[in-house]
């Protein structure tokens, strides 16, 4: 689940990003846990360094956003920002600080949802530490972060890699796919799927939501497949 906080003094502001961020999740099978604050003292006396993504209003009540995210870079390196601003002329600024992008208000679902796209890809590709896979099919070789891999699935003498980007096809092996996936919290839930476990949101007697989709479980492989779960959620 990605944590997500806002810094907003605008109840309406707040409310509608907080409603695009649901409408996001909806469409994408992400899950987020939104926090929001008024003021930047608030954020700052709170702030635990245990965020995904920090958007930052620029003009708040007690300190700018853009004094905020300095302080907030002295304790954080690497947490995205990305500042929410009708201030344009300050957006350049944003680059001070590391600023990964900026959204103009009023705020239109159809750019934020591009831009949030983009902000969350690069977290996957982060906190992956850049591992990709060069994956062959009859189109060529394709790069795919392991990030962003939902699950794979297994069809015939073919692996279908279910990503946010789309799927992929190449020929393989599951059992391969495992060894070479093997410390990357990924488990089989059956015979058939590979699941990227920090996507698994729901586990029901006989399948699971991952990213948004229905995978089957079956019952020989439903125990170890929680325990791998429940091992993943605590150490994370």
């Amino acid at each position: 689940m990605w944590k997500i906080t806002m810094v907003e003094d605008n109840d309406a502001e707040a409310a509608r990003v907080a409603e695009y961020i649901g409408r996001y999740g909806r469409e994408s099978g992400e899950a987020f846990d939104v926090k929001r604050f008024a003021d930047a003292e608030t954020f700052l006396a709170d702030y635990d360094a245990d965020c995904d993504v920090v958007f930052m209003d620029i003009q708040l009540p007690d300190m700018s956003g853009m004094d905020a995210a300095r302080r907030l870079r002295e304790r954080d390196s690497e947490v995205t920002l990305v500042f929410i601003t009708n201030m344009v002329q300050y957006a350049v600024s944003g680059y001070e600080v590391g600023a990964l992008d900026f959204i103009v208000k009023p705020v239109a679902y159809y750019n934020f949802a591009i831009k949030f796209r983009r902000v969350l890809r690069e977290r996957r590709t982060r906190s992956a530490g850049g591992a990709e896979l060069s994956l062959s099919g009859e189109s060529g070789v394709k790069r795919v972060a392991v990030s962003s891999i939902k699950y794979i699935e297994v069809a015939g003498h073919h692996l279908i890699f279910h990503t946010f980007d789309g799927t992929v096809d190449v020929c393989g092996t599951l059992a391969d796919m495992e060894k070479t996936l093997e410390g990357k919290h990924f488990s089989r839930c059956n015979n058939c799927y590979l699941v990227n476990l920090k996507y698994v949101t729901e586990i029901g007697p006989g399948s699971c939501m991952v990213g948004g989709e229905e995978v089957q479980i079956s019952r020989r492989r439903r125990k170890a497949f929680i325990d791998d779960l429940t091992l993943f959620v605590g150490r994370n």
